[in-house]
């Protein structure tokens, strides 16, 4: 009997007893049962700790407006499961979805693939029956180990490296940063986004023998009063409008994001006609990606961020900062995997009033909001609050407690984005 999408999910979330587990075996010998057929003429990889999203949304935007057929494989999902593979600019289709599920489990045979490594199967399976010019694929967790390494990247993205998911990828960012390396090849392009990386992720880029172009080295970012300019090693500049995407560190983003279709165009003769300085252009101005301070509109305005770790975090502070004298009220969430006393001294200060949700009804690995009360008292003593149970709750008590003028800021986990966005119905602001 054929199952609903909505089945189906909760059928993968069964098949395997561990929600994570990492390695490349079991999903890559599906793939191969499959036929393991080419996803596109090329194939982008973006790993790292933050910035992922924000990288593949440029990355999409700048291919579209260059006339190309795009496919991008993102996770996790906001609001529909389906949002996380795009093709040429839409969601997968249930139907299509559903076709892809019963292909994988008519292959896997008695494998016991997790719920991601369905996810990325099936994004895999479609791009390969959608004729596109390039798969943009988003790393879930790490890198080497991470079931999209099954595809050998023609240029590999790495973003950020900062400390997050250390119980599986390491105590330390150098630790962490051979992990993501392994998304890179042998010979070929691997941008480095962060300009001080961590020495383990060069010195693993330098071992697997990659062609590295590192951020303030290879490829600069020249900020102006207006707009800024890209600049490569071999001389080319690009002059480009701000990236439509808010806050300070989407300039490093965009940077990479370029400097990966430089590359793509050095390496293949196939994509020189490619206007790099057009798509660009309209790459920063249309590029968009849900929950990366997103404004939700109203008065006061209400903000929407999946920041979820200290570098996240320092990101936010440095947006927040452009905006010193408007008081913030923080709706807030996490999960028991996360920084969150790093996350609160990133912000400090700066948040006048923390709301503070409990996620243990969203998902098991949720905290409970006293466990947020303890960690917010143990850094910042001083600091308003008050807890909630759920974050619809606390969402309603911040845009109750916050006067006109003020801010509404949630952020902390993808489970605070998806119910603000839901309840918010997703608008944004004019």
């Amino acid at each position: 009997m054929t199952r609903t999408l909505d089945e189906w999910l909760s059928y993968q979330e069964r098949v395997n007893v561990r929600s994570i587990e990492l390695g490349l075996d079991r999903v890559r010998e599906v793939w191969q049962r499959m036929g393991a057929p080419a996803l596109a003429r090329r194939v982008i990889t973006v790993g790292g700790t933050n910035g992922k999203g924000s990288t593949v949304a440029m990355l999409e935007a700048m291919l579209t407006a260059a006339g190309l057929r795009v496919g991008c494989y993102t996770s996790p999902h906001l609001l529909r499961y389906n949002e996380r593979i795009r093709m040429n600019g839409r969601d997968a289709s249930d139907d299509a979805l559903i076709a892809s599920f019963e292909r994988i489990e008519a292959a896997r045979g008695e494998i016991p693939l997790t719920y991601f490594e369905f996810g990325t199967l099936a994004a895999l399976d479609l791009f390969a029956r959608a004729e596109l010019d390039i798969a943009v694929l988003e790393v879930g967790l790490g890198g080497r180990l991470d079931a999209v390494n099954i595809i050998d990247a023609d240029v590999a993205v790495i973003t950020t490296v900062d400390l997050d998911h250390m119980d599986w990828l390491g105590p330390d960012r150098d630790s962490i940063g051979r992990e993501k390396a392994g998304i890179a090849r042998a010979g070929r392009p691997a941008i480095v986004g962060e300009i001080d990386p961590p020495a383990g992720l060069l010195q693993a880029l330098e071992r697997i023998g990659a062609d590295v172009e590192r951020a303030g080295a290879d490829f600069s970012v020249q900020r102006e009063p207006r707009g800024w300019r890209w600049h490569h090693r071999d001389g080319l500049v690009l002059s480009l409008p701000d990236p439509a995407l808010a806050a300070p560190v989407q300039y490093a983003n965009a940077a990479a994001s370029i400097a990966a279709l430089h590359a793509l165009q050095a390496a293949d003769a196939g994509f020189a006609s490619l206007d790099l300085g057009a798509a660009a252009d309209s790459g920063m101005r249309s590029a968009h990606v849900t929950a990366r301070l997103q404004m939700l509109g109203g008065d006061p305005p209400l903000v929407v961020d999946v920041g979820h770790n200290p570098q996240a975090a320092r990101a936010l502070a440095e947006w927040l900062d452009a905006r010193p004298d408007v008081r913030v009220h923080a709706v807030y969430g996490a999960l028991a995997d996360k920084d969150v006393a790093g996350v609160i001294a990133a912000l400090g200060e700066r948040i006048a009033h923390w709301h503070l949700a409990g996620l243990e009804r969203d998902t098991p690995r949720g905290l409970a909001a006293d466990v947020l009360v303890s960690l917010l008292k143990s850094v910042l003593p001083g600091a308003l609050f008050d807890a909630h149970p759920d974050v619809s709750t606390a969402l309603k008590a911040a845009q109750s407690s916050a006067k006109p003028g003020e801010c509404v800021l949630a952020f902390g986990s993808f489970f605070v984005a998806s119910v603000v966005l839901a309840e918010s119905g997703g608008r944004n602001s004019a």
